[in-house]
């Protein structure tokens, strides 16, 4: 027999104080109500009730089960009901794993007016470029930037992430304008530490051979340090446009070899696989692609 249920039945017979009452109640026979308290006698090794012809009482025991019994039936109708709220309107949190450049420039003033839409919904934004294992973490979406590896993830494609080399007016007039990747081998390159050393500073055409790139003398595994350095005339920087952008309008910053620039690459929202998801990542997801989508 489902334990749960006889639980129930327990708690309405102790409650109307007669098997037949409760019957009514629980609709169902006086006979199903005895084989419920029968069971949960059998499955505790002990008797709840004692009855006489004329009344019933709780055994020492059955007072202390039917107490604990109120107390997980109450926590299990809690459990339903805030189930049922979380699907009945987007609110609750999310938690948003992203690359620091996206979360920082673009996620995070996007997400103002996503929390604004929808007012019982909070975000905790989670910036890291490592990747992180959205499951075992605990996200409920994640943004990822490159190719994707085979997972059991969605993955709804989001705006190409394309890429900006620039320098400051000052360091292009102290060390001069490089043209092609092998000019660079002269100037000062600022490197993310996050790079793979197999694909850091690869400007190359289609016909022409990789330039191997000094090591920087300046390395950081944030783009926004790389970013401020350049603008302090330090050196030449290759960083998301979405970061580079409002530098270069203001004239801060002059985008460099063009034609050299690696081609974009792809963006994806990424999350958890779920037949039923709920409005708090439903109108999440719908509010990205609106956002950032193709």
């Amino acid at each position: 027999m489902d334990k749960l249920r006889s639980m129930e039945v327990f708690v309405a017979v102790v409650d109307a104080g007669s098997f037949t009452a409760a019957a009514t109640q629980c609709e169902i026979s006086p006979v199903m109500v005895g084989k419920h308290i029968q069971f949960l006698e059998n499955l505790l090794g002990a008797r709840l009730l004692t009855r006489t012809t004329r009344r019933q009482s709780l055994t020492e025991l059955g007072v202390q089960y039917a107490e604990q019994c109120r107390a997980i039936l109450s926590q299990i109708s809690e459990a339903e009901s805030g189930a049922a709220r979380m699907r009945g309107g987007a609110r609750g949190v999310l938690k948003i794993t992203s690359p620091v450049t996206f979360g920082s420039e673009m996620l995070a003033p996007a997400m103002v007016d996503y929390l604004a839409t929808y007012p019982e919904m909070r975000a905790d934004l989670h910036m890291n470029d490592r990747l992180v294992d959205v499951v075992e973490d605990g996200f409920d979406a994640a943004i990822r930037i490159g190719q994707l590896e085979d997972s059991t993830l969605v993955a709804r494609p989001l705006r190409p992430y394309s890429m900006m080399i620039c320098a400051a007016p000052a360091y292009l007039k102290r060390r001069g304008i490089p043209r092609t990747p092998a000019d660079l081998t002269a100037h000062e390159c600022l490197d993310f530490l996050h790079w793979n050393r197999h694909v850091r500073w690869r400007l190359t055409k289609d016909t022409e051979e990789a330039t191997e790139i000094p090591v920087s003398r300046l390395r950081s595994n944030n783009g926004q340090a790389l970013k401020s350095a350049a603008v302090a005339g330090f050196g030449i920087v290759m960083q998301s446009e979405l970061l580079l952008a409002s530098e270069v309008a203001a004239g801060r910053l002059v985008p460099l070899m063009e034609d050299y620039v690696p081609a974009p690459r792809p963006m994806h929202l990424l999350y958890p696989r779920d037949r039923q998801p709920t409005p708090k990542l439903s109108t999440f997801i719908e509010f990205m692609l609106g956002r950032f989508g193709l």
